[in-house]
């Protein structure tokens, strides 16, 4: 099974280039990015896109930001490439990943005494945990793939694969692994509205990569599992709480049915989307513009003047969580996050 690589840094521009995801599936082109303001729009336009991507995005950023500086002062240098990393931070509030990548590059850059040793420990940095993110997804799926029976209808929604991270992916990663593993694994991908993650880039993926697709609208989710045909429910994650798990809009109502059907309802994310700091009332959920649910294509689809609510996020209730796969293990809620991120980087044990 062929790994796609969704961003990485190419030292001949120098630079980041990545898959625009916002063409696919009629178009595969890979972008040259080579300024912060570029990265900042791509993150924004959801060119890039994903919690661990977006980790990945931001640490290149940081490593952009000071490779591209050139004042002379290194009080001036780090100044401005603390600015642009807060353009970064805040270009996509609610996936906690993207702050977590940006602070923990620009942390390398502020430990360091002079331009040059800055930029080479940011662009270190930010390559550790692009490969780090590639080594987790492949954790993550080889003990999610262990909760799938040998014969299986898995039912995904937004995209958590490969195109979400730097590549193998989360809730795909777990399909993948169980597949590898020789396990004869069926996937339902809702569409995923309102831009159609599921239908443009889980398919895409999945179909590449020979594996059993189906697509259904976001609304035949609770038919379907009424019917007996799914067995579990896989979904990404853009920042867990102690209390929530915050992913895109759509996940909760399909935690809802899946409790009251009696179907397992798993989240595939690394330990890095986890937030200890918050609860789910402290944390903001994105709103997206209007023209996402009001046009398609050239074609109006509510008429003027109607307003539309257009959330990016929901936030899914941790008593309606089965277990989360992360790359360390298997977790189940009740959650203490303070303890088990502390547990995990004394003993790597779940």
């Amino acid at each position: 099974m062929k790994e796609t690589a969704t961003l990485w840094w190419d030292d001949a521009l120098p630079g980041i280039r990545f898959i625009d995801q916002t063409l696919l599936p009629t178009k595969y082109t890979i972008v040259r990015c080579t300024s912060v303001d570029r990265l900042i729009t791509a993150i924004k336009r959801l060119e890039v896109r994903g919690a661990p991507a977006l980790g990945v995005a931001g640490g290149y950023g940081v490593a952009l930001a000071a490779n591209s500086c050139t004042e002379e002062s290194f009080t001036t240098f780090t100044r401005k490439v603390q600015k642009e990393s807060g353009s970064i931070r805040e270009s996509r509030p609610t996936a906690v990943n993207l702050s977590w990548g940006v602070d923990r590059v620009l942390a390398r850059v502020l430990a360091a005494t002079d331009a040059a040793s800055a930029q080479k420990a940011a662009l270190d940095e930010a390559k550790a945990i692009a490969a780090e993110d590639t080594c987790c997804c492949h954790a993550i799926g080889e003990y999610g793939a262990a909760l799938l029976s040998d014969h299986c209808t898995v039912l995904t929604h937004c995209n958590a694969g490969a195109l979400a991270c730097s590549s193998w992916g989360t809730a795909l990663g777990v399909i993948r692994s169980a597949v590898t593993a020789g396990k004869n694994v069926k996937v339902i991908a809702c569409e995923t509205r309102p831009l159609l993650q599921g239908a443009r880039l889980t398919a895409w993926e999945l179909a590449r990569d020979g594996i059993d697709v189906t697509v259904i609208t976001d609304s035949t989710a609770a038919h379907i599992m009424r019917t007996g045909t799914i067995d579990a429910v896989i979904v990404g994650a853009d920042r867990i709480t102690g209390d929530a798990v915050f992913n895109k809009i759509g996940t909760y109502m399909h935690a809802v049915c899946a409790r009251h059907h009696g179907i397992p309802f798993y989240v595939a994310a690394p330990l890095s989307t986890f937030d200890a700091t918050r609860t789910e009332r402290e944390v903001t959920i994105e709103e997206r513009g209007r023209g996402e649910l009001a046009v398609m294509g050239n074609r109006i689809l509510i008429p003027d003047g109607v307003p539309v609510k257009n959330y990016a996020f929901d936030a899914t209730p941790m008593d309606l969580v089965s277990a989360i796969i992360t790359e360390r293990g298997i977790v189940r809620p009740p959650l203490d996050i303070g303890t088990l991120l502390s547990r995990t980087a004394s003993n790597n044990e779940p």
